[in-house]
């Protein structure tokens, strides 16, 4: 009889100290994140099985999951693994605690939610088909375990993540950086050498836990005193101090004699000692052992009996004979699984690649008779299918589309397996091939990778016929866009301009996308003449445009008429597109999104603010559902910016974080640095100066976007964000930098130079650099315009604070005349506005006047939640004897916000006093209905009201 290894835990100490910290840390203070790493078989299981009961000791739900090496495409394999069985039992408990868009959001990803959504719901919201939905997915996620973790905590603890799927990934990426409020403890482990980057990283944020091989004294107390000592020491050369290896040879008796130059990742003395446990069993139970290879990493005796063609008392008995081996354990009853994934994969390459094959086949057939989805299929159909087997091929493309929004990375792996299957003969089999290749380069774009986009799209043009001008322009459009995300505009440019080349007549239908395209991408790299002279060569309409051609043209009209000074121009056609947009449907939007981004950023630039929420808001909407993942970030940085002029602070962050993730979902540089810039204005706007900061750095550093205007705009954000943080010396220097000193060629639009003025302005004469604020200040009046009020109120603020040192009086004038040109538009501006104001009337003498400035500036800011600048005002209105209730000290020292109510209370409050139910506040911040009901509570007792109405007029009517 063969020596059997202890399964008692042997050395580990600085493991389970680790452990133990973590455990506690979690438990008594919030979210704590595990990485463990080491090699195959090392015991990284084993460890987390001690994670596992040291969590359960301390009181803590603990539940495990793993992904599987033979199911990698399968999208949040290892979460369901985890959590779908504990969700079924509390489904019902949580549908009526957890908003309905969010269990919709849950319901779509873990089968056992699916028929707790709620059906008088099922068809709310806007559908989100561009991939990007899975950054709600993954708050939704964070809810949820949010939500398990009350009030004992949860530990999740998930194994061979580096086996997991892309999405997978993501959300473990997302939950780092946007930890779960509550006690949840997330551990994972995994290989490193098969570890992807974006894993190595992600695990670099936790405590990281190294497992590396036993010692001898180690091995030798493993093996226990029946192994004589010369069998211990040779056991222990063979396996090298590896557990798994080391239980492996120790069940042979004797360490095999092989070759040891064998490939692959066990050495080849373990995978003889593997082979050898399977070669001894019975023919029955190793034909099971080969089945249940195939069939699942969690298996059923059931569907083991198709795989294997054997009645299914067959399989039960060699269950029976492969569970007193060890080789197989009950996993749940009536499921199994190999004790460990190295013998899954040793049992399944024993297996003749023939028998594997029509095994995947039976399986795929019994899934079809079942009804099972056809995700649930795809796995073995794509092993099992034949060329040219266009029932294997419709499964294939029916999985991809059922995943793409969630786990595009999966959809595309499914898309490429139609795709081998697909015949390359026959003209309908050719055109399949052009539309399965243009969908798939649309579901890699949107999986983060750009390249690989690119790559399919330029595949695409080269099988397209060169007459084909319509669609061949549709794909060049397609991969410059995706050249454009990659930080290639030169590349972009001239794959248009070679289309363009090919085509007979230059002004055909065909080639205005290409134009089009021209023309935004002169634009972005602040040509405005080259965008000009396209358009002059564009007309108004033709007679075989397609429909919303002539919106979408003119909706580029109106950019480079403002950048280049004539605002009559700029306005007529920004009039004149609004009116084409407006009435123009959806579908005839959706071709032309990024025309129709350009014209919202216009509006935003020239002060319309209405018109811009109202379009960017309708284009967001139809992003969503027709798929366009860039546009859609690129829409939400632009709605952001505009929300923060108008002072909606609290929206332009939620929308600038989505803007961010999003970008980093679709793993382009330059729609991060867009987003980024929008969430650092937000952030320093709104007071929060170390997150303005953060972005901002990111932005700048992010190493893309140079000598063009985006790259310009991320660094006027962080100089405002330094600015504004007291930093005036950096904040300048780094305005100065973005603006190029006004130099012949600026990078930045007219309006955002106008800024740059003013800011300067500010920056100096804060330094008591009267000179250099005069400067900048009358460098204004060759961007200011009186036909547009903003410019104008801009204008004014500028030589207000220049005027201010030396001439109170006249900058308070000055001021109190911004802020009535700037009154309801700019607010956040308005209200900085009459703080100057309020200031230099006070120091002009006139206190009453600075004291009805000051109490409507700190109104102003109060309802747009600028809580930096609400804190400035009130400190000047004590100045001038204004008794104003001080703030309430908060955690270590530090002042909290009017009322002592937190940031949650405070944005809880805000939604409120908007006249936003519990559920929609709810669904808006991604908590659940009862956290929301919590939070209001403490609002009323903090604010001393009984009612919402009271906390509208407490907010209303603070100092």
């Amino acid at each position: 009889m063969s020596p059997r290894v202890s399964t008692a835990l042997i050395g580990r100490k600085d493991a389970l100290r680790a452990f133990e910290q973590a455990v506690e840390a979690s438990s008594a203070a919030g979210f704590g994140f595990v990485a463990v790493a080491g090699d195959p078989g090392v015991g990284k299981s084993r460890l987390l099985a001690e994670l596992f009961r040291l969590a359960q000791d301390r009181g803590m739900r603990a539940w495990t999951g793993r992904a599987a090496e033979f199911e990698q495409e399968l999208p949040l394999s290892p979460l369901i693994d985890a959590l779908d069985d504990h969700l079924d039992e509390s489904g019902a408990e949580l549908a009526g605690r957890v908003p309905p868009a969010t269990m919709r959001l849950l319901a779509a990803a873990f089968p056992s939610l699916a028929a707790r959504v709620p059906a008088e719901g099922a068809g709310a919201g806007t559908a989100d088909a561009t991939g990007l939905v899975r950054y709600r997915l993954y708050r939704a996620v964070r809810l949820l375990l949010e939500e398990l973790a009350a009030p004992s905590g949860l530990a999740l603890i998930l194994d061979d993540v580096h086996w997991a799927d892309d999405t997978s990934i993501e959300l473990l990426d997302h939950l780092v950086r946007h930890p779960p409020r509550g006690r949840v403890l997330l551990a994972v482990a995994y290989r490193p050498a098969q570890a992807g980057p974006r894993l190595a990283g992600i695990a670099a944020n936790g405590v990281q836990v190294p497992v590396g091989p036993l010692t001898r004294a180690e091995s030798d107390e493993l093996l226990g005193p029946q192994v004589s000592a010369p069998m211990r020491r040779r056991l222990y050369e063979a396996s090298g101090g590896n557990p798994f290896y080391l239980e492996a040879l120790a069940r042979m008796g004797e360490p095999p004699a092989v070759d040891e130059a064998g490939k692959g990742e066990l050495p080849p003395a373990v995978l003889a000692a593997l082979d050898g446990e399977l070669r001894g069993l019975s023919p029955d139970a190793l034909l099971v052992a080969r089945a249940a290879a195939v069939t699942a990493d969690e298996f059923e005796p059931a569907a083991v009996a198709v795989a294997a063609e054997v009645p299914e008392d067959v399989v039960l008995g060699a269950l029976n004979e492969m569970v007193a081996r060890d080789l197989v354990r009950q996993a749940t009853p009536g499921r199994f699984r190999f004790r460990h994934p190295l013998v899954r994969r040793a049992a399944y390459g024993s297996a003749a690649p023939g028998w594997r094959y029509a095994a995947h086949a039976r399986l795929a057939d019994h899934l079809q008779a079942l009804g099972a989805p056809a995700p649930a299929r795809a796995h073995h159909v794509e092993r099992s299918g034949r060329y040219g087997d266009r029932d294997a091929v419709a499964t294939l493309v029916e999985a991809a589309r059922a995943v793409s929004v969630r786990a595009p990375a999966s959809a595309a792996h499914w898309l490429q397996a139609a795709l081998r299957l697909l015949p390359t003969t026959g003209d309908e089999a050719g055109q399949d091939r052009l539309e399965l290749l243009l969908e798939l380069a649309r579901v890699q774009s949107v999986s983060g990778g750009l390249a690989d986009g690119r790559d399919t799209a330029r595949e695409l043009l080269r099988l397209l016929p060169q007459d084909d001008y319509t669609r061949r322009a549709r794909a060049a459009r397609l991969c410059a866009l995706m050249e454009r995300q990659l930080d290639r505009p030169h590349e972009a440019r001239a794959l248009l301009l070679d289309e363009l080349r090919q085509m007979p007549d230059p002004r055909a239908a065909a080639a205005v996308p290409l134009r089009m395209r021209l023309i935004a991408e002169s634009l972005m790299r602040v040509d405005f003449r080259a965008a000009q002279a396209v358009l002059d060569l564009m007309p108004d309409s033709g007679e075989d445009w397609e429909p919303g051609l002539s919106m979408a043209v003119a909706a580029l009209r109106a950019m480079p008429a403002y950048a280049d000074g004539r605002m009559a121009d700029a306005m007529r056609h920004m009039d004149e597109a609004d009116r084409l947009v407006t009435s123009s449907p959806d579908e005839h939007l959706a071709e032309w999104l990024d025309a129709i981004a350009w014209l919202c950023w216009t509006q935003t630039s020239m002060g319309r603010f209405a018109g811009a929420v109202r379009h960017f808001e309708r284009a967001v909407s139809v992003a969503r559902a027709t798929g366009q993942a860039y546009i859609l970030a690129n829409l939400l940085a632009g709605q952001a910016k505009t929300f923060t002029l108008i002072g909606r602070l609290a929206d332009a962050r939620a929308v600038a974080e989505e803007s961010v993730e999003a970008a980093r979902l679709l793993g382009s540089g330059q729609q991060l640095v867009f987003g980024l810039t929008q969430q650092c204005l937000a952030a320093s706007w709104s007071g929060d100066d170390e997150a303005a900061l953060r972005a901002g750095d990111e932005a700048v550093t992010a190493g893309v976007g140079g000598g063009e205007v985006w790259g310009a705009m991320a660094r006027y954000a962080r100089g405002v964000a330094l600015i504004n943080a007291g930093r005036y010396a950096e904040g300048a220097a780094a305005v100065r930098e973005a603006c190029g000193e006004l130099g012949a060629k600026p990078r930045l639009d007219r309006g955002t130079l106008l800024s740059c003025c003013e800011a300067l302005a500010q920056a100096e004469a804060a330094l008591g650099h009267v000179g250099e604020a005069a400067d900048w200040a009358a460098r204004v009046h060759g961007l200011s315009r009186p036909d547009l009020p903003t410019f104008d109120g801009i204008g004014r603020l500028a030589r207000a604070h220049a005027a201010r040192p030396s001439d109170p009086a006249a900058a308070a004038a000055l001021a109190d005349e911004a802020a009535a040109l700037l009154a309801g538009e700019r607010r956040i501006d308005e209200g900085r506005a009459l703080l100057l104001a309020g200031i230099a009337h006070g120091e002009a003498g006139r206190r009453t006047a600075g004291r009805d400035r000051l109490r409507r500036a700190a109104e102003l800011f109060a309802r747009c939640g600028a809580r930096n600048l609400h804190a400035q005002t009130v400190r000047e209105q004590r100045r001038l004897g204004v008794r104003v209730p001080g703030p309430v000290p908060g955690p270590q020292g530090r002042e909290s916000l009017p009322y002592g109510l937190s940031p949650r209370e405070m944005e809880i409050a805000e939604l409120v006093a908007q006249g936003l139910t519990n559920q929609q506040i709810a669904e808006k911040l991604f908590l659940s209905v009862r956290t929301v009901e919590t939070h209001l509570s403490k609002v009323f007792a903090k604010l001393t009201v009984t009612s919402r109405v009271g906390v509208a007029n407490a907010l209303h009517n603070r100092p």
